[in-house]
């Protein structure tokens, strides 16, 4: 009986020496996460596995938004990061960060307007005095129109036809690079035309798709917009997101 009961015990230890070596055995990996955001005039909550993040004393902000994330991250275990609209409490955008994405994370761009959030980094860029400056980018690209495409090309005309600047890639993520021209007015109105890279076919229908879109003398960052009217995919360029920068 003496025997049964220190196997027993012996077999005890064992099992408790394997679960503490088990726990300290995990693979980690450090995450550090860069973050640079922008949000106006909604102000947020960033939260890290529920916990609000703190910066500068605060755990809510606004406009201008940066700080460096460090943490652990244990194999086979995921954690949360994400951004709230501090107000009203609805979620923005959520991360999933694990031992094996930690590189995807170790820059993370945001900007927040109204009915719209863009996972990118925005500068206005600089314009020479006398010139208008067009970046733009297309963050909703097939939501309505089916389209598989990662971008598109983009002709910038004037009323009259007379091409203003080409764009030959327009993308989900990240601003076009910039085009520039002499301004000319500052009622007449200025129009995209949206085409399949490399081609001269609508990006999807057989119609031309032409977006009006406004111009400032100086830099205009313009988000596109598929949208649905009367069950009708078109396209809309009109937030500048340079009118808040």
């Amino acid at each position: 009986m003496k025997k049964t009961i220190a196997l027993a015990t012996l077999l005890s230890l064992v099992s408790c020496t394997d679960e503490v070596l088990q726990s300290y055995d995990k693979s980690q990996k450090p995450a550090e996460i860069n973050i640079k955001g922008y949000s106006k005039p909604d102000v947020l909550q960033i939260r890290l596995n529920g916990q609000p993040v703190s910066i500068n004393g605060s755990t809510s902000y606004t406009n201008n938004i940066e700080t460096k994330l460090s943490f652990v991250v244990d194999e086979g275990e995921t954690d949360a990061l994400e951004i709230y609209n501090n107000e009203n409490g609805k979620q923005i955008a959520k991360y999933s960060i694990n031992y094996n994405n930690t590189d995807e994370y170790k820059n993370l761009y945001f900007f927040n307007l109204p009915g719209i959030y863009l996972q990118t980094y925005a500068v206005k860029p600089q314009v020479n005095l006398g010139k208008v400056g067009f970046e733009l980018i297309f963050p909703n690209l097939g939501e309505y129109s089916g389209s598989s495409l990662e971008g598109v090309k983009g002709i910038l005309k004037r009323d009259n036809g007379m091409v203003l600047a080409e764009f030959d890639h327009i993308g989900k993520d990240n601003f076009s690079a910039l085009k520039v021209y002499s301004f000319f007015s500052a009622t007449a109105p200025v129009y995209l035309e949206l085409y399949k890279p490399g081609t001269t076919e609508p990006y999807f229908g057989t119609q031309i798709i032409k977006v009006t879109i406004k111009q400032d003398i100086g830099a205009n960052m313009i988000v596109l917009q598929e949208k649905l009217e009367n069950g009708i995919t078109v396209v809309k360029g009109d937030i500048d997101v340079a009118d808040y920068l």
